[in-house]
């Protein structure tokens, strides 16, 4: 599972940073390895430069193989809040699938 990091103009990620969100995609959704080709995480602040509640962004791209990809979007206070929440909603999602793809 190949994981692609996309930011905006109001966020860089040093290598650290990077390796943490790495880390907590592949425990979050590690185990759906197989199902998955690329995972992309895009982060964005909402309100630019200005203060916010709830005003960073994570959407998650999950490109599956064999199928349609999907996506999942969360706002958190901060970028690990909105991963966070985001990794929760992909996980439900790829639940889902899995089951369906057993089930077949």
């Amino acid at each position: 599972m190949t994981i692609q990091l996309n930011t905006d103009k109001n966020l860089t990620i040093h290598q650290e940073y990077e390796d943490k969100i790495k880390g907590m995609i592949t425990d979050g959704i590690g185990r759906f390895d197989d199902l998955i080709s690329r995972i992309e995480v895009h982060l964005s602040d909402e309100n630019g430069s200005k203060e916010g509640l709830d005003d960073k962004r994570c959407l998650l791209e999950a490109k599956i193989v064999g199928k349609e990809p999907i996506a999942v979007t969360n706002l958190g206070n901060n970028y690990d809040l909105a991963l966070t929440g985001a990794i929760s909603k992909l996980k439900s999602k790829l639940e889902t699938i899995a089951g369906k793809l057993k089930a077949h």
